[in-house]
């Protein structure tokens, strides 16, 4: 299953990690226009997708937007200036940064995000509107 170009940006996340977690509250806080939906990396959704290349780390977000696949910085940036206002500001000015210094926070952080922030137990509580933006 390859999700339609013009339908919302899916980022897929690990849905055992409690950063991960935390991430999705937040963009569920801030992505006020509902442009983002979301799926863990062990569901049917990721599972389905039919890209080149697709990441099969944990310890890697992917976003599926307008047809590109983008991966750890790119993908956490992209999903920041969906979310629009300030975040896409910010998001633009983080892009600013070279790749190689991006990457390596990412992978400085992915390396020790379960020891930080533990696993996610539970789903959040969300609203009906909110969970319908999950996918399996």
């Amino acid at each position: 299953m390859t999700p339609r170009p013009e339908a919302a940006s899916l980022l897929f996340y690990d849905g055992t990690c409690g950063l991960c977690a935390r991430s999705v509250a937040w963009c569920l806080k801030h992505d006020r226009a509902a442009r983002l939906r979301y799926a863990p990396l062990q569901g049917e959704t990721y599972a389905a997708l039919d890209v080149a290349d697709k990441p099969t780390a944990l310890d890697t977000v992917v976003l599926f937007d307008r047809g590109k696949l983008l991966v750890r910085s790119d993908a956490v940036l992209r999903a920041m200036a969906l979310c629009g206002g300030p975040w896409g500001a910010l998001a633009t000015a983080g892009r600013a940064l070279p790749r190689p210094l991006r990457e390596a926070a990412y992978r400085f952080v992915a390396a020790r995000r379960l020891g930080w922030f533990g696993k996610a137990d539970a789903c959040a509580l969300a609203t009906p509107e909110q969970r319908s933006r999950f996918l399996p």
